[in-house]
Parts: structure tokens; C-alpha cells; sequence
């Protein structure tokens, strides 16, 4: 009897049903974790101080990915009998090596040196034991398939571009969050179709830890921000997703995203992979500066420039980054490297229209309102 109870509630019977249920089960783990996190933030002076180019006024508790980690840990451990229990394990584990350096980071600081080095480390133990890498450009610039050594190099690469750029767009309330969000949907349900029911649970169960975290990250009297302990723990699962469902398509001639899946993970990061690509290049060409000194040149730091409350950019941002996403699907018919000159053109284009519609408010305005 206990057998046939087991059969009938695995996930390959029920998948959409584990999948809503681990998104609410990875809500409420988080949603219960963070009043504590908050206290202990408060009673020890674990706040981040206001500086000159930050965008909150007010002393602020930066330990959110405490919450988002226990949540993914709980998760994994209740539901992970019923998957792919090797893969989950090294997502475990990796995802712990980078819990424990931004949270010494957010306490006390850390090195860009020692951090990389993580990195390296998490995203090669997925490489080495899972062997889930890029095999190819599917075609982009007639390059289809890589040598195993390029291979290799070029996904820790990815992984390091990911993991950074989703840390670099964390510098308002909500939009890392909300980001993350969008694109965890989008490879949970992408993963269910290529009946990847391991990664698809993992992506639900981040979506829903991230929801909780959202709730106080928006709050007024219980903010908290993600962090590096946050960003490096949810920018690698990013990483991860991407990595794996382009493995997935790729050793798959079978799948409908066979010849497409590099547009496809390019368009639910975009935003990330703009901005960094757009402040890397402003640092390094205009203001002559190291790439990865700090400023105020992000995108969503200009959309709060000219006005926008931090939802309201969030909502923005996001907004454009599921329509760019839909176009992009709209798209696929197209040859790869028209798609991805498209998507640059489109999505370059998006992005300023908050600018566009701001501008033409103001010009609408008679002068004695300024």
C-alpha cells in the first residue's frame, strides 16, 4: 500500500501539482524565517549604512539571501527524495560554498579575488560531476559545437558573467527580486516541457522563496535587502538554469528550441546582461575607471533619476523584460543570428522608453508648472 501511495504522488505523475506546491511550500519557509533574520539583523547592528551613491536613506538589514538560502535547502531536503537526487545534492552544495562567502561579505567584506574563486569552484563542481556544460553556439557565426576544453572554459564563463550581472542589477527595491522571478517561471515551465522535473521543482521552489523575500524587500517597516548573500546564491541558480536547459536543448535535436536556445537564454537575461555590458563599457571608455568600481550608472539608477519611485522602475524593467521575452518567442522562426540582431535592436530600444515617455510628460507641461 505504501508503495502504490509513493506511485501515485510522484512528480512524473503530478508535475504541475509539485510544482505549485513547492513554489508555496518555498514561500512559506522563507515567509517564516525572515521575522528571525530581521531580529537578529537588528540586535546585532547588522545593517548596511547609507552612502553617497545609495539609492535607500536609512540604516538597512542586507541579510535577505539567509532566507531565500534556508528556504531552497528546506525545500530540496523534503522533496528531494522523489528527484534527481545527485544533481540536487550539487546544487546544494555549491550554492552553500557561495551562501557562506557573501555572507562573509556582507559582515566583514570579501575580496573580488576570493569571490571569483568561488564561483570557479560552485560552477566546477557541476561541470565535473554532471558534465552539464555549452556544447556549441548552435550556428551563431557558423560555430556549432566546441572542442570539450573551449567548452568547458566558455561555461565557467558564462556562469561568472551570470553570477556578476545579477549582482550588479541589485540596486533597487525589488528589481533583482522581481528579475529573478520572471526568469525562474520561464525555465520552470520550460524545463516541465523538456520533462527536466528536477530543475523544473528547483525553479519553482527559488520562485517561491523569492516571493517572501520580495514581501519585505518592498516593506517599509520590515525592509531587508538581498545581499551578496542573496545575489551570488540566486544569480548562480540563474547561471545553472541557463547553462542546463542550453545543454538540454542542445543534446536534444528533438526539442523545438534545438537551434534556438542561446536567443532564448540572452532574452530572459537581458536586462542583467545589458546593463553590465552598458556600465562595464561607460566605466572603462568614458570615465576611464576600473570596470568594477561602483557608480550610479546603472539603468534603473537613471529611471529613478528622472522621477520613477523604486516600484515603479522595478515594474518597468521587469514589464519590458517579459515583453522582450515574448517577442523573442515570436521570433523563433527566424534564422539564429537574425533573432539575436533583432533582439539587441528591440530590446536596446525598449529600455528607453521610460526615458521617451518621461521627456514627453514634461514637454506636455506649460511652463509655469516647472
Amino acid at each position: 500500500m505504501i508503495k502504490e501511495l509513493l506511485y501515485a504522488i510522484t512528480p512524473e505523475n503530478h508535475p504541475v501539482i509539485w510544482m505549485v506546491v513547492t513554489c508555496a511550500l518555498g514561500f512559506l519557509v522563507a515567509y517564516n524565517a525572515y521575522p528571525s533574520v530581521l531580529f537578529v539583523a537588528r540586535e546585532k547592528h547588522l545593517m548596511d549604512e547609507p552612502e553617497s551613491r545609495s539609492a535607500h536613506k536609512e540604516r538597512t538589514p542586507t541579510l535577505g539571501g539567509i532566507g531565500i538560502f534556508i528556504s531552497i535547502m528546506v525545500v530540496l531536503t523534503l522533496v528531494g527524495a522523489f528527484l534527481n537526487t545527485k544533481v540536487l545534492l550539487l546544487v546544494m552544495g555549491s550554492i552553500t560554498i557561495l551562501f557562506f562567502i557573501g555572507l562573509k561579505d556582507d559582515l566583514a567584506g570579501t575580496s573580488p579575488g576570493k569571490k571569483l574563486f568561488g564561483q570557479l569552484l560552485a560552477a566546477t563542481l557541476l561541470l565535473v560531476f554532471t558534465n552539464t556544460r555549452i556544447v556549441g553556439f548552435s550556428g551563431i557565426l557558423e560555430v556549432s559545437v566546441l572542442p570539450y576544453g573551449l567548452s568547458l572554459v566558455f561555461t565557467l564563463f558564462v556562469y561568472i558573467i551570470i553570477v556578476n550581472a545579477y549582482n550588479l542589477i541589485d540596486g533597487i527595491d525589488g528589481l533583482a527580486g522581481s528579475i529573478a522571478c520572471l526568469v525562474s517561471m520561464v525555465y520552470g515551465i520550460l524545463f516541465l516541457m523538456a520533462n527536466q522535473l528536477s530543475l523544473a521543482i528547483l525553479a519553482m521552489a527559488l520562485v517561491g522563496s523569492i516571493l517572501a523575500f520580495l514581501r519585505c524587500n518592498f516593506s517599509k517597516k520590515h525592509k531587508i535587502f538581498m545581499g551578496d548573500t542573496g545575489s551570488m546564491v540566486v544569480g548562480f541558480l540563474l547561471a545553472f538554469f541557463t547553462v542546463s536547459f542550453i545543454n538540454i536543448v542542445q543534446t536534444a535535436p528533438s526539442s523545438p528550441y534545438y537551434k534556438d536556445a542561446p536567443v532564448v537564454a540572452i532574452a530572459l537575461l537581458f536586462y542583467p546582461l545589458l546593463d553590465t555590458l552598458r556600465v562595464f563599457a561607460l566605466r572603462v571608455f568614458k570615465y576611464k575607471v576600473s570596470p568594477f568600481k561602483a557608480d550610479r550608472n546603472h539603468i534603473h539608477h537613471h529611471i529613478i533619476n528622472l522621477g520613477y519611485s523604486h516600484l515603479q522602475a522595478t515594474i518597468w524593467i521587469v514589464a519590458i523584460n517579459a515583453l522582450i521575452i515574448v517577442i523573442t518567442f515570436k521570433l523563433l522562426p527566424l534564422n539564429l543570428n537574425t533573432q539575436i540582431l533583432c533582439l539587441v535592436g528591440y530590446g536596446a530600444l525598449l529600455y528607453g522608453l521610460p526615458f521617451v515617455i518621461k521627456a514627453k510628460a514634461k514637454t506636455s507641461l506649460p511652463e509655469d508648472s516647472y
